[in-house]
């Protein structure tokens, strides 16, 4: 019974995602043959919409795709990844030769060149043409097809800015070069290698001695990630390193979290509202996605402003606020925060007075704004007081 029950969870919740999937053809004049696609869009991908995606390609999409897919549906879901067309070559029984590869250089040929050409020339482009991809492309291969996407970093110009190899069968001098070829790119790569302690042998140890290269590299524009994972197959560390792969491929795209704000924004020197631009900037520029700056992560960046105790930051990031979101009460709010704790009381009050016109933030009380204004007019009315008092005393002196 109970075995019957989870039979039927699962294929509740497999359906909308089975639902999402379309199957397309291409026909390819570098292969002479018709080749099959399965493609998922992003939730409420809109064909009008200016908004980009980055583009996920699976080699080995018979058997790798549902597993890319999943991954990509929970990281999106919590907003850890943007939503990506992920799309999966299917190879069948034509893997081998589509891999096929020199056994001294290791880079394609003969029908692994062709497949090399078709998906540059012919299966980008189309892809391109077709759906809203942003620049940002991702090669995900397994054993084989984990080496042969090696093969478009030897490319002038390489085809894929994040490169996820799985179990790769390094062959020829592939393997011997892969660091040294990782030294000299001047635009952001992402590198991403795995193997187990029960890999195959022969490609276990060739990951290895790769991950020692590539490690050595000194490249600011290659961030590079590794893997050896225990206990785990040939076959059983695939999902573990879809999901480790793009955890980490996606990193800067993530909401600002507890690691960030200690290690990165407590420390950064200048003010903060740069630091949240500059980080938005970077997530356009290497994602092609235009993000915007939450509410919530302003709010995270004004109580390390706080921590700090670092006025000019709080004062930056409310006009900040109050630029993104001219409606919103919260740059007003902070602003007015601003200017009661430097002592323009006036000010403070007049900026507590506006926010009450503007849109609600669920975490400001409104009452807490009218019991600052009381709080104010007090003062006010003290200081108008004393400047009274001081009037009368020069003019008895006089």
């Amino acid at each position: 019974m109970r075995k019957t029950i989870l039979i039927v969870l699962a294929c509740i919740l497999c359906t909308p995602i089975l639902a999402q999937i379309s199957y397309d053809e291409i026909n390819s004049s570098k292969l002479n043959v018709v080749r099959q696609l399965k493609i998922k869009l992003p939730k409420n991908y809109d064909p009008s919409s200016e908004l980009k995606h980055p583009l996920i390609i699976v080699f080995d999409g018979d058997y790798l795709f549902e597993p890319v897919t999943g991954q990509v549906d929970f990281q999106t879901y919590f907003d850890d990844m943007p939503g990506s067309i992920i799309v999966g070559v299917v190879q069948g029984k034509e893997r081998y030769y589509d891999g096929y590869c020199d056994e001294v250089t290791g880079l394609p040929k003969e029908s692994g060149l062709r497949f090399h050409d078709f998906v540059s020339d012919e299966l980008i482009p189309y892809l391109d043409n077709k759906y809203n991809t942003s620049k940002f492309r991702v090669a995900v291969g397994h054993d084989l097809m984990g080496n042969f996407i090696n093969s478009y970093l030897f490319k002038e110009d390489p085809l894929f800015q994040a490169y996820v190899c799985i179990s790769p069968d390094l062959s020829g001098t592939v393997k011997d070069y892969l660091g040294k070829r990782l030294e000299f790119f001047k635009d952001d790569i992402f590198y991403y290698m795995a193997t187990s302690d029960k890999d195959l042998p022969e490609i276990r140890d060739a990951v290895l001695n790769a991950n020692i290269q590539i490690a050595d590299v000194k490249n600011q524009y290659l961030t590079y990630y590794f893997d050896d994972f225990k206990n785990d197959t040939h076959y059983t560390l695939v999902t573990s390193a879809i999901s480790k792969s793009f955890d980490k491929i996606f990193e800067l795209y993530k909401p600002l979290r507890e690691k960030e704000l200690e290690e990165k924004v407590l420390p950064y020197e200048g003010t903060l509202d740069k630091y949240l631009v500059d980080r938005y900037d970077r997530i356009e520029d290497l994602f092609g996605i235009k993000k915007p700056i939450t509410e919530e992560e302003i709010e995270k960046v004004v109580k390390v402003a706080e921590q700090r105790n670092d006025l000019e930051s709080l004062e930056k990031i409310g006009k900040l606020a109050k630029k993104l979101n001219p409606n919103s009460l919260l740059g007003t709010y902070y602003l007015a925060q601003y200017a009661e704790k430097v002592g323009k009381t006036k000010k403070a009050k007049k900026l507590y007075e506006s926010a009450l016109t503007l849109n609600d933030v669920s975490h400001i009380n409104r009452d807490f704004i009218f019991s600052k204004i009381d709080e104010l007019t007090v003062v006010d009315t003290d200081k108008e007081e004393e400047e009274e008092e001081e009037e009368e005393d020069n003019d008895e002196e006089n």
